[in-house]
C-alpha cells in the first residue's frame, strides 16, 4: 500500500541531499522513506531549481501556480477551438 507524502516532505527529502550533503540511502532512512522515492524527488527539485516545471506532481507551490495556469490555458484553447467550429462560415451569411 503506497501513502501519499505532502510536497514539503517531499521537498524536504530532496533539500537533505541537495543542501545537507546526505546519501540518499541516509535521507531515505531518516525520513522513513524509500531510497527511490528520494532519488526521484531529488530529480525533480533538481529540475525545478533549473525552472523546469514537472509533468508529474510539482513540488513547490510556483510550479502547482504553473500547472494550474498551464490546464486553465489548454482548456481555455480546447473551448476556443470548439466555438471556432460552431461559428456559421460567412459563405452561409
Amino acid at each position: 500500500m503506497t501513502r501519499q507524502l505532502s510536497s514539503e516532505l517531499e521537498q524536504e527529502c530532496a533539500e537533505l541531499v541537495l543542501n545537507y550533503g546526505y546519501a540518499h540511502k541516509d535521507a531515505a532512512k531518516r525520513m522513513n522513506v524509500s531510497i527511490l522515492s528520494i532519488q526521484r524527488w531529488v530529480t525533480q527539485y533538481r529540475k525545478a531549481r533549473q525552472g523546469i516545471t514537472p509533468k508529474s506532481s510539482a513540488m513547490t507551490p510556483e510550479q502547482k501556480r504553473i500547472q494550474a495556469l498551464e490546464k486553465q490555458v489548454k482548456q481555455l484553447q480546447s473551448d476556443n477551438q470548439l466555438l471556432k467550429k460552431l461559428q456559421p462560415s460567412s459563405q452561409w451569411k
